[in-house]
Formats: C-alpha cells, sequence, structure tokens
C-alpha cells in the first residue's frame, strides 16, 4: 500500500507504524491483542493491565491517562457488571474486539486501495481540516475497529489540542465512574458496552459518511460564500412550513428529515467525559459518531458537520441525571444506494453565554450563517451553480437544492473518490422533502434568546430550501405562543427577508434598550395594529408527521460547569 497525502495526514492520530508501505502492530502490541482474543483476561483490573501493555508497546505510556482510569475500568467490570454479565463479556465480546484490532491494518488497507484511475475527489479517511470542506466515507466495520482503538486508549494524543481535535481515548469515560461515581456515567457505559456486544455478534456491512461544511469567508465564484446582512434582507425565499410539537425524539422519529446535534464547537461535546445532556445522548446510542472525533477539528463560526448513515444500538429513557441505558435497539431505518442509512445529523454550535451581544447585528449573522451552513446541501448547490452558469442564468445561492445523494457515475459508493460532478442533474430532484427537526438550540445553559433562536432557524430552513420546520419545546414557557406566531407570520406570506428585517429592527431595539419585551410581543402588532392585537383563529388540531426531535432543550459544552441544558 502507498502511504497516500490522506494517509499521511491521519497518521500521527492512528496507534499504528508503518514501514515499507505498510501499516502493522508492533510485535508486543500484536502479542498483547492476541493474548486478548485468546479470551485469557477475565476481570476489569486485568483488562486495564492489558490496555498498559498495549500503550507501553505503542510507547504512549510518556502521555498518561486520565486518573483513577484503572480503577474506573475494575469498577465497571468487577463491580457494576454481574458475574455472568462480565464473564461473557470477557469470553465472547473482548476476544472479538481485540481479533478486530489485529485487522486493523488490512481494514485501513482495503480501505485506501482505489479502484478508480480517474480521482477527482477524495473521500478516504484524513484530517479533515478547518476551513477544508469535505467528505469522508467509512465503512462500519472500520469505524467498530476505531472505536476499539477508544476503549482500549490507544489513539495518540500528541498534537491533538495543538490541531483543536477533541479527546477520543474513553479513559476519561471510564475515570469519571470512579471519581464521581452515578448512575447515569454508568448508563452511559452500558450503551457503549451494548455497541460492543452487538457488533461481537453480527458485524454491520453499511457505510457512514461525515461531512465538513464550510461557507467560505472570501466570495469565490467557485464556492459558497458566507452570505452578509443584504443577502438576508434583500431574501425572497418563501418561508417554509412550520410545524410545533411538544413531545417526542429527534432519535424516534420514523419520516426522513435533518436532525439537529445541538453541538459543542468540539464534536461530540461531553460525551467521553462526565456529561449526559443533548449531544452526548446521541453519542451514546449512535456511537459511531464517536469516529469522527478522530479527524475532525473544532469547528468555525462558519462551519457544520454532517453524519449520513449511523446505526442507532441503544434505547434509553431520561435526561442528564436521569439518563438510563435501557435495553436493544433495532434500527430499521431504509438506506440509500451509497450503503447508508437514512439518517442524517447536523451538528451546529451557537453561541455561549451572549448576553445583550446576542441582538448585535454580528452575532445575529453569525448565527444565521452557521445554521444555514447546517442546513443548505453544500454538494447540491453547486451543482445548481454550475447548471446556472451554463445556462447563463445569474448567480441564485436561495435556490440551493437539498439532495444528499453522494453517488458515483456508476450510481454506487467509491471508497475513494468521486467526480466533482456528482454526476447527472435529475439528482438535484432528490431529497426536496427532506425537512429539518430540530428545537431549543442555544437557549438552555447557553443562554440564548428562544424565541431569536427559533426565528433563525426558521430562517436559515427556509433558505436552504428545506420543505418544513419540525420545532420541538419541550413546554419551554417563553414559546408557548410559538404555533400562533408562526402561524400569523405564515399567514402574511412573508419572505426570508421580511422576517430577517423584522428580527434586525428588534434586535437594534433591543440592543439600545428600547424594548425589553421578547420578540413575538413585540411582532404581532407590527402585523395586526399597533395597540389591538387581533389574535388569529386558533386552526384545528393537526396531523402532525412523525418527525419528534432530540432530547429536551440543549446540552452544554463539556468544558463549561453546568448541569442544566444547552
Amino acid at each position: 500500500m502507498e502511504e497516500s497525502e490522506e494517509l499521511r495526514s491521519i497518521l500521527p492520530y492512528l496507534p499504528l507504524h508503518m514501514r515499507s508501505s505498510s501499516l502493522f502492530w508492533p510485535s508486543k502490541a500484536a502479542e498483547t491483542l492476541r493474548e486478548l482474543g485468546g479470551g485469557r483476561v477475565h476481570s476489569g483490573h486485568l483488562l486495564f493491565q492489558s490496555i498498559s501493555h498495549l500503550r507501553n508497546a505503542l510507547s504512549l505510556s510518556s502521555k498518561p491517562l486520565s486518573p483513577s482510569t484503572s480503577l474506573g475500568y475494575a469498577l465497571f467490570f468487577d463491580k457494576v457488571m454481574s458475574r455472568k454479565e462480565s464473564r461473557k463479556w470477557f469470553q465472547e465480546v473482548v476476544p472479538v474486539m481485540a481479533n478486530l484490532l489485529l485487522r486493523l491494518p488490512s481494514l485501513l488497507e482495503t480501505h485506501y486501495q482505489n479502484p478508480h484511475n480517474a480521482i477527482l475527489t477524495t473521500t478516504a479517511l484524513r484530517l479533515l481540516d478547518s476551513q477544508q470542506p469535505g467528505i469522508i466515507f467509512l465503512s462500519q466495520e472500520l469505524i467498530a475497529a476505531l472505536l476499539c482503538c477508544s476503549f482500549f486508549c490507544v489513539f495518540p494524543v500528541k498534537d491533538r489540542y495543538v490541531k483543536h481535535l477533541p479527546m477520543i481515548n474513553f479513559d476519561k469515560l471510564f475515570s469519571s465512574l470512579y471519581e464521581n461515581h452515578s448512575q447515569k456515567q454508568e448508563n452511559k457505559i452500558w450503551c457503549i458496552i451494548h455497541y460492543f456486544q452487538r457488533i461481537s455478534a453480527k458485524m454491520p456491512k453499511g457505510i457512514v459518511s461525515f461531512e465538513r461544511k464550510v461557507l467560505h469567508l472570501k466570495n469565490d465564484s467557485t464556492q459558497i460564500s458566507c452570505p452578509d446582512a443584504n443577502f438576508w434582507s434583500t431574501s425572497s425565499v418563501p418561508l417554509c412550513r412550520f410545524e410545533v410539537h411538544s413531545s417526542g425524539l429527534i432519535e424516534d422519529q420514523s419520516s426522513e428529515v435533518v436532525e439537529v446535534d445541538f453541538a459543542d464547537e468540539y464534536l461530540g461535546g461531553g460525551a467521553l467525559g462526565s456529561y449526559c445532556l443533548q449531544e452526548e445522548i446521541r453519542f451514546m446510542i449512535c456511537p459511531e459518531l464517536i469516529a469522527g472525533m478522530l479527524f475532525l477539528p473544532a469547528m468555525a463560526d462558519n462551519e457544520a458537520i454532517e453524519v449520513v448513515g449511523v446505526e442507532r444500538f441503544s434505547n434509553y429513557t431520561g435526561y442528564g441525571s436521569s439518563f438510563r441505558f435501557s435495553g436493544d435497539y433495532v434500527d430499521e431505518r431504509e438506506v440509500d444506494t451509497l450503503g447508508r442509512r437514512k439518517t442524517t445529523i447536523v451538528a451546529i454550535d451557537a453561541l455561549c453565554n451572549p448576553g445583550m451581544k446576542q441582538y448585535r447585528a454580528n452575532f445575529l449573522l453569525r448565527e444565521i450563517n452557521k445554521a444555514f451552513c447546517g442546513f443548505l446541501s453544500q454538494c447540491k448547490y453547486q451543482l445548481y451553480q454550475k447548471k446556472l452558469q451554463e445556462n447563463g442564468c445569474s448567480f441564485a445561492l436561495f435556490e440551493a437544492a437539498t439532495s444528499t445523494s453522494m453517488e458515483t457515475s456508476e450510481g454506487k459508493f467509491s471508497n475513494h473518490k468521486t467526480t466533482n460532478s456528482q454526476n447527472d442533474y435529475h439528482r438535484m430532484d432528490q431529497g426536496n422533502n427532506i425537512g429539518v427537526a430540530t428545537g431549543n438550540w442555544g437557549c438552555g445553559v447557553f443562554k440564548g434568546d428562544p424565541e431569536v433562536k427559533t426565528i433563525i432557524q426558521w430562517l436559515a430552513i427556509s433558505q436552504a430550501r428545506r420543505p418544513f420546520l419540525a420545532y420541538y419545546t419541550f413546554g419551554l414557557k417563553a414559546l408557548q405562543s410559538l404555533d400562533e406566531v408562526a402561524h400569523c407570520i405564515l399567514s402574511e406570506r412573508w419572505t426570508v427577508g421580511d422576517l430577517w428585517n423584522k428580527l434586525d429592527e428588534y434586535s437594534t431595539r433591543r440592543s439600545k434598550g428600547e424594548t425589553n419585551v421578547g420578540f413575538f410581543q413585540w411582532l404581532l402588532p407590527s402585523i395586526y395594529g399597533h395597540g389591538n392585537v387581533l389574535r388569529p383563529k386558533r386552526r384545528q388540531p393537526k396531523i402532525m408527521i412523525e418527525t419528534p426531535m432530540s432530547s429536551p432543550i440543549a446540552r452544554s459544552r463539556p468544558k463549561r460547569q453546568s448541569t442544566k441544558p444547552k
């Protein structure tokens, strides 16, 4: 296997060594893995000894694990697990994990093989750095092997902070269990353990894609640029349909939508630590999301991350401290032509503790462009822009379409490269029925204004040409009138530009102290007449689409101490 540019970029962050164009485990590491594969380890204490031997063989001992990691492994596998569960784990699951790791070099070799000669756009595993839009396709089997590396804590940590990469080893997950023993931490680990039990019984064979999406800061006719205030002010795009839900979970929906991850700027947030809010819970029940933490540095203000195809493995109840693993989940989502489950998750991070500055024009613009970056199907927009140019049409960003298809000219996934055209224009008609399910983004411990954040998301979703917004309020008092307000605005047939201008006017007055009321209370009189607000008639109960949204309100960043949702 030749050492490609992609492999060179990620190799410093992998536990493998390379010699003569071949990836391999050092002999002592391979010996330890074979011992684990032979079922010779039967306790948490011995398991951590094997982990230490692996790390020594890989020269990782100079970078110590989190304090109490060894005690956390021993606590979970020797105390939390029953004897029956522990025996099955060490006899049936750990050997499969170890043998999978022994196969990691060959799995990567297969991954980097290029079956096509016409190579224009890479999709291979690599460091997908900030301001570098691109997509990576990984098999679920390769992801499973990478997550085994996390479990055995063998990923190098050198330079990860320098590159703004989140930590991906599971040491903090287990050390937090010992240092601050809690039911929710136990149950987070149970989700991970259940994932390994499932893949050891039957390895999934699908594909997952991870995409860094970027709105470029400089205008370039070949790239998608960050819109300015004038763009939003003059947009003639109609507002999309708005559905308000007071209950439901994003991960339980049956129809296909874009599901919003109220993310930390570092993908995964505190998933591998002690936090257990919206983003962390999603990463626990869909552990394949964790793989993205290996190669995706922190998001900048003009970036978002989209993941398509992850499988859900666990059921759960509760939220935060009440979170509990509640058994197996069989994911029956359909798959696309690339072998990905039709589950699309978009990670966008909101401003943290913005206070009054959230009403300033530049911060409004930051939030709406962040959301727009996540909701816009950039690949499809580039196709559309090319078609406009071929037809002599003018630049029209608002006409971006919404497909998530990434097919090659052969109609199927290529493990490495796809052509820039992404092929036929008729694919632009696919996915136009894919709406967005979201909720109180940035409104918990991040302390964003829920009324303003709701409108920002509605504008961004509409501008991205998504057909509907399914919004989950989770009983937030500030949004009690949301259904009424949305109905009023839609009845006026406002465009994105109309609503943005109202939001901008309100925010200017709010920042100057000229008004202290919420946006909804301020807006309704401007629609129905000052001093005599005409209350719209209540709509008859509608049949709600089955697109519940993610866990309550939001989540917090791991670096901020709080138990409240974001």
